[in-house]
């Protein structure tokens, strides 16, 4: 102000309050800087060493789960696998004891909030913006710190209070870790300044020669003579972000237990965040949803898919299979019983799984087909009788925490349909899956009340997208060879 030139003091004191407000400002920075480069996919690192230069990726210096092996050796603990041993917890530990010990790893990293401003618990900030909102801002916690407003790329309306950074990492870590799915899909975050990512792919859907990596060809030719020039195809694969809203109702009494709301808060958003997620990536159907590996796999109408005749790749080859999308449905055995599993299935399966994702590979499977594969053997002799097991369960006969079949691990979830229906198992090469994340849990929490019911709502969010890197199974090399795909399902029986 030009009063301020001649006037010492009062420059003085616009001076002090310019500093202070530099400081607060470089404080909020820092604060969202360290939010995001926390809450991390695993594996962000590998990737971004493939994926540096392409336009809107900023990839992070060490992976969540670098870190972590990092942080376990220099404990002398075991290399952390997403069940912790030691200190971090056995496969059994409950929800609150994951997320409490995920906490303790955060806060080792040195990612905290300054202990002035610093809540003990989830469950302490969550009371102290309900009563922020049941007073009117009278009753304020100066420890709470508001998300941006009006300025949100999706949700301009968006607001509330930030999650104090190392539970919303916490809740992230939890969320990824144990999800079967998730820790097994390729991860790539991006920059806080974008809303999505364009990657290039190869365009390759045959094997057939000049056709592979999209069209580069080889040839034999003797000394001296020429040959025709032939270059890659690309296409670009597209993110954008979608936004998955976790709100938790919670009732006054419950309000009034900072410790329990801590414990159920932490569970109830890990758990939403996890499954929402991964229900995207093996049923979404695109648009305001991830892509997944069966779109529509648990709709009312059962889908069929399309005969691979259609594809302009088809040959010769009188593959039966149908496809959706890059999953080939595998047709059932003449005369099998309905909503049974067979041993030749299982075989047809394995073999369309491409060559290359076998190592990677995982049989996914509804709870209910469990019974049907406890009685599958692999008969010996002219009678057919004994044999070996072609379902090796966990425990006492394979000493794994997961059954196999063909060696793979044979998964449980809740997103294979029911029994019969196409997809009740799959096999399936999740690394040939790419989910883009922005931030981790990010965004804040903010409140509604509702006065009618006694209750608050909180909310987090979650900005993520995904897809399959193949857009239909790939036509074979060999002539009259059966289609392959990193994505395999049982049709309908």
């Amino acid at each position: 102000l030009p009063e301020s030139v001649h006037d010492g003091a009062l420059y003085d004191a616009l001076k002090a309050e310019i500093g202070e407000l530099d400081i607060k400002i470089s404080r909020a920075a820092s604060a969202q800087a360290l939010q995001a480069s926390l809450a991390q996919p695993a594996g962000a690192h590998a990737e971004a060493e493939s994926q540096e230069g392409v336009e809107g990726f900023e990839a992070d210096v060490m992976s969540r789960r670098d870190y972590l092996r990092a942080l376990a050796g220099a404990d002398g603990v075991a290399t952390f696998n997403g069940r912790s041993r030691s200190r971090l917890g056995g496969a059994d530990a409950n929800a609150q004891e994951k997320f409490a010990r995920a906490l303790a790893i955060v806060r080792a990293s040195g990612i905290r909030a300054p202990k002035e401003k610093a809540f003990v618990s989830l469950g302490e900030q969550l009371l102290a913006v309900h009563n922020y909102y049941v007073t009117r801002g009278v009753n304020a916690d100066n420890r709470l710190v508001r998300a941006p407003t009006g300025a949100g790329e999706v949700d301009p309306t968006g607001g509330g209070f930030l999650v104090q950074t190392d539970f919303a990492a916490a809740i992230f870590m939890v969320a990824h870790d144990m999800g079967d799915l998730l820790s097994r899909v390729n991860k790539i975050p991006i920059g806080d300044k974008f809303n999505g990512i364009k990657i290039p792919g190869v365009d390759e859907t045959s094997r057939a020669t000049g056709s592979r990596w999209g069209g580069v060809q080889s040839y034999w030719a003797d000394e001296g003579a020429t040959v025709t020039p032939t270059k890659p195809k690309f296409r670009m694969i597209e993110f954008s972000l979608h936004k998955l809203f976790s709100l938790m109702y919670t009732t006054d009494e419950l309000l009034q237990d900072q410790q329990a709301l801590s414990q159920i808060a932490s569970q109830a958003f890990s758990e939403e965040v996890m499954f929402m997620t991964e229900d995207g990536l093996f049923e979404g159907g695109g648009g305001g949803l991830p892509l997944g590996i069966l779109p529509g796999a648990n709709n009312a109408t059962t889908p069929t898919g399309a005969a691979l005749s259609v594809l302009p790749t088809y040959g010769s080859s009188t593959d039966a299979a149908y496809y959706s999308g890059p999953t080939l449905l595998i047709p059932s055995t003449k005369g099998q019983p309905s909503g049974s599993v067979v041993k030749s299935n299982i075989d047809a399966m394995w073999g369309r799984m491409w060559a290359r994702s076998r190592k990677n590979a995982v049989w996914l499977v509804n709870q209910d087909v469990e019974p049907q594969l406890l009685n599958l053997n692999q008969p010996i002799g002219t009678g057919g009788q004994g044999g070996s097991l072609v379902y090796m369960p966990p425990g006492g006969m394979s000493d794994e925490p997961y059954a196999k079949i063909y060696g793979r691990p044979v998964i449980p979830t809740e997103y294979n349909p029911g029994l019969g229906r196409p997809g009740d198992i799959m096999l399936a090469d999740l690394s040939q899956y790419t989910l883009v994340d922005k931030g981790g849990v990010q965004a804040a929490t903010s409140m509604h009340v509702a006065f009618l019911t006694d209750q608050m709502v909180f909310r987090i969010t979650y900005r993520v997208d995904g897809k399959p890197m193949w857009t239909v199974p790939m036509a074979p090399f060999a002539a009259g060879g059966l289609y392959k795909s990193p994505f395999v399902a049982l049709q309908a029986r």
